[in-house]
């Protein structure tokens, strides 16, 4: 067991779920981290970076060098920003603030080709130990046989999730896993047939339990309804249908604006991910539920996310910490945690444990 210089514990992912049993829910919040952990060398923002081409754009890309990151958010929020005051300080620079701005929108749309282009092809190319594994961490949140069943809620925009829900594929025959997967996407009535399903509306969502809160790449909107693109329809991988998506300058459903209010936005004027949205507070408000945060850096610019945690009823939340806690990265974690839940009312407070993030396995059992 290791414990930080303040003598904050870290626990077990084991000994975090034995203490939520106590809970009637448990629901389960995906940064990041979660398609780091499968695949380091795509999913990271540093991957992606230099993956990227700029050739297009090649001021933005000293925008990155200037700002010392390789995030594409906070460049895509230095730029808006940018163009905001540009125009205070050089009156005869108002051009300057618009090519700052649409070179923001030029980045959110190189995030979602980057991020396309780079994506394995196929659920063949993961390792499908991998599979039976992540479905094994899953299990504790949304187990068909569970009595702990709850949500999913992901930040992600890969399809590591929805291949994982969709793989049953299971290397020990004694150890089947049933999972709860209903997303609220089913036929268009108007064209069954379709080699897509679409979401099926606010009705349906009620009793849906995984949430694409940020869209995903698999899921287009069409202007007239969201479309869930499918291989078993089409027989054409996801990422290649999306791919000539984007080629027909079609784009899937992406939140990636620079700050929480250009976030929370965007997902206000969007049906499925305002919806979403009103789930994951619905849940923070419930006494005896309990949350579980894994792969995220609680960073101020998912704060649309953090804040329902922080302002709800629930009692504890599980916040996962990777590798040492003394870095600067995971003491930036716990103290942001702590900030949460100091923001929470007296009447209901929140206490925060931290687990080992690597204990949970999820990709490696």
């Amino acid at each position: 067991m290791q414990r930080t210089s303040s003598m904050d514990e870290i626990i077990s992912f084991d000994d975090a779920i034995l203490d939520s049993a106590r809970f009637s829910k448990r629901h389960l919040l995906l940064g990041n981290g979660f398609s780091i952990a499968c695949r380091a060398d795509i999913f990271h923002y540093a991957s992606l970076f230099g993956q990227a081409d700029f050739s297009a754009i090649p001021e933005a890309k000293l925008v990155f060098e200037a700002l010392n990151t390789q995030d594409f958010e906070e460049a895509i929020k230095a730029l808006e920003n940018g163009a905001k005051i540009l125009p205070i300080y050089t009156s005869d620079e108002a051009a300057g603030g618009e090519k700052m701005a649409a070179h923001a929108a030029a980045l959110k749309d190189l995030l979602v080709t980057t991020i396309a282009g780079a994506h394995p092809a196929s659920p063949n190319d993961i390792d499908e130990n991998k599979f039976w594994s992540c479905r094994t961490f899953l299990n504790y949140f949304i187990g068909a046989d569970a009595h702990k069943g709850g949500y999913v809620f992901t930040l992600n925009y890969d399809l590591l999730l929805y291949w994982t829900l969709m793989n049953e594929g299971n290397p020990f025959d004694e150890d089947r896993i049933k999972l709860k997967r209903n997303d609220s996407f089913g036929n268009d009535e108007d064209l069954p047939e379709a080699d897509y399903v679409v979401w099926q509306g606010e009705t349906a969502a009620h009793s849906a339990n995984i949430f694409f809160l940020h869209g995903a790449l698999h899921l287009f909107d069409s202007g007239s309804e969201l479309q869930k693109y499918t291989w078993i329809r089409s027989g054409e991988r996801l990422v290649d249908q999306a791919r000539r998506a984007i080629s027909d300058d079609k784009y899937p459903l992406f939140v990636a604006e620079g700050t929480s209010t250009q976030k929370k936005n965007k997902i206000r004027h969007n049906a499925y991910l305002y919806q979403g949205f009103k789930v994951l507070t619905a849940n923070a408000q419930t006494i005896a539920h309990c949350f579980f945060i894994f792969g995220h850096s609680l960073a101020e610019n998912d704060d649309h996310i953090l804040t329902r945690l922080a302002r709800g009823r629930f009692r504890k939340l599980y916040v996962g910490i990777f590798g040492d806690p003394n870095s600067t990265i995971n003491k930036s974690i716990m103290q942001r945690a702590k900030e949460l839940a100091a923001m929470r009312h007296t009447r209901y407070p929140l206490d925060v444990t931290f687990f080992d993030s690597e204990t949970a396995r999820v990709w490696d059992r």
